[in-house]
């Protein structure tokens, strides 16, 4: 079980951008933080209004977008646009190649996490799916997955059949116990946690397990939303 606090991130910051990387990424590089698992990327960004990225290429990768505040636009090479928002998920497969754009065209700033996972083939067709989620239930709820388990009821599949991302959003004290996995990747994207075992956890806190063991995890006073990702390779 490794902690990695929010501040020690490798960050990329402008005037229009805030981003904290929890991996190698860009001009930052540390051969030791590559990547976890499947996951490449795990990038927490901030954009002010009227900015954003402009059009800009991909390859074999599948990207989820999750949106915590805020809406995100989308348009791609392939013809598919929409608005990322709150309680929707997005992947978009990158494949034998694809190009895009994500600006913010609202009136405050747009805060989300976007990940990248390793697809199990090269050079597929691109593509692109949303979805919107309920989580009302207070569990763990499948998001984007190749998981056989969530096959009936994930929101979005990935090109990753060992690979799944959950999202859990707690009211105060509500728990939820991880599943057991060779690798799991738990990022606290608001509020703050307790992780059986590891003690506390605020905002933007991540955690990397190895063989865990049904821990659970249990949320402050102020809620918390949970990013999970499960691996099996």
């Amino acid at each position: 079980m490794e902690i990695h606090r929010a501040d020690a991130r490798f960050r990329t910051a402008s005037e229009w951008l805030e981003s904290r990387h929890s991996f190698s990424f860009g001009a930052h590089y540390d051969p030791a933080n590559v990547g976890f698992g499947f996951l490449l990327a795990h990038n927490d960004e901030t954009v002010a209004p009227g900015s954003g990225f402009g059009t800009h290429p991909h390859q074999d990768l599948e990207i989820v977008t999750w949106v915590l505040r805020g809406s995100l636009a989308h348009r791609d090479s392939q013809g598919n646009s929409g608005e990322v928002h709150p309680g929707l998920a997005q992947r978009m497969t990158a494949g034998s190649g694809i190009q895009h754009s994500e600006w913010n065209d609202g009136p405050g700033p747009v805060h989300y996490v976007q990940m990248w996972v390793r697809p199990d083939r090269l050079d597929l067709p691109p593509s692109y799916e949303q979805a919107e989620l309920d989580l009302s239930t207070g569990e763990l709820v499948p998001v984007a997955s190749g998981l056989a388990k969530h096959t009936s009821s994930t929101a979005i599949r990935i090109n990753q059949p060992a690979a799944g991302m959950s999202v859990a959003r707690l009211s105060p004290g509500g728990t939820v116990e991880l599943p057991t996995a060779p690798y799991l990747h738990l990022f606290v994207a608001t509020g703050t946690a307790m992780l059986e075992d590891a003690g506390d956890l605020g905002t933007a806190d991540a955690v990397r397990l190895t063989n865990s063991d049904g821990e659970r995890v249990t949320a402050g006073p102020a809620g918390a939303e949970l990013l999970l990702w499960e691996m099996h390779a």
